[in-house]
């Protein structure tokens, strides 16, 4: 590791931030998944619901409940979720395998509605990328990663707009890089670019380019 960088390289000889630096669930996550494209609704909504219950926790603890999250939530069908009653919500609080917090459990059956009316205006896939950046990020060390943006303040607003809870700028910006709408890849690291959106100065590439 180097002040420069904040890269560490493995055992692969692939450079990675301090978090995924250990072989691991958190490795694994990093190097298939965060900063990649997702495809569909579903795939959106489950994004945005474990950012909201991760909100105040460590992403290590979500990964490792996500198995039992999607059993509960029923894989975050849209349409699913948005059937659930109070007796649903009371089921979901008695299961210690997931988050039993009663207002993030109740912001999601809520958020499953919203997304279900946000289908008469492009979907929340559209409204998401809608908030897209002209420019991402280019740090080099994990202090000038950001946290928050313009972008991300205006689509938690619009988002609590459209019904949504558990959607603040910090959550809102943690979704987006989650999906690729802004790389906060360490420059160096062998993810950086990894979605195919951006080019490596930094200007948006294309959402088909290389994705």
């Amino acid at each position: 590791m180097t002040e420069e960088t904040d890269l560490v390289a493995g055992d692969d000889g692939r450079a990675r931030p301090v978090w995924a630096a250990r072989p691991g669930l958190m490795q694994d996550y990093y190097d298939t998944e965060w900063g990649c494209l997702v495809d569909g609704e579903n795939a959106y909504f489950e994004r945005l619901s474990l950012e909201g219950f991760q909100s105040g926790l460590s992403w290590a603890t979500i990964l490792r409940k996500r198995p039992a999250f999607r059993e509960l939530f029923c894989d975050f069908d849209v349409d699913t979720v948005a059937r659930f009653t109070d007796a649903d919500v009371d089921r979901l609080m008695g299961d210690a395998r997931i988050v039993r917090n009663r207002a993030k459990i109740e912001a999601t059956v809520g958020n499953a509605r919203a997304t279900q009316e946000l289908r008469h205006d492009g979907g929340l896939e559209q409204l998401i990328w809608s908030f897209r950046p002209e420019t991402t990020p280019m740090p080099h060390t994990m202090a000038e990663v950001p946290t928050v943006s313009a972008e991300s303040t205006a689509l938690s607003k619009e988002l609590r707009r459209r019904g949504f809870r558990f959607v603040g700028p910090t959550t809102a910006f943690a979704l987006m890089e989650a999906l690729g709408v802004v790389d906060t890849h360490l420059v160096g690291s062998h993810r950086r670019g990894c979605s195919g959106v951006w080019a490596p100065d930094g200007t948006f590439r294309g959402r088909g380019a290389g994705a």
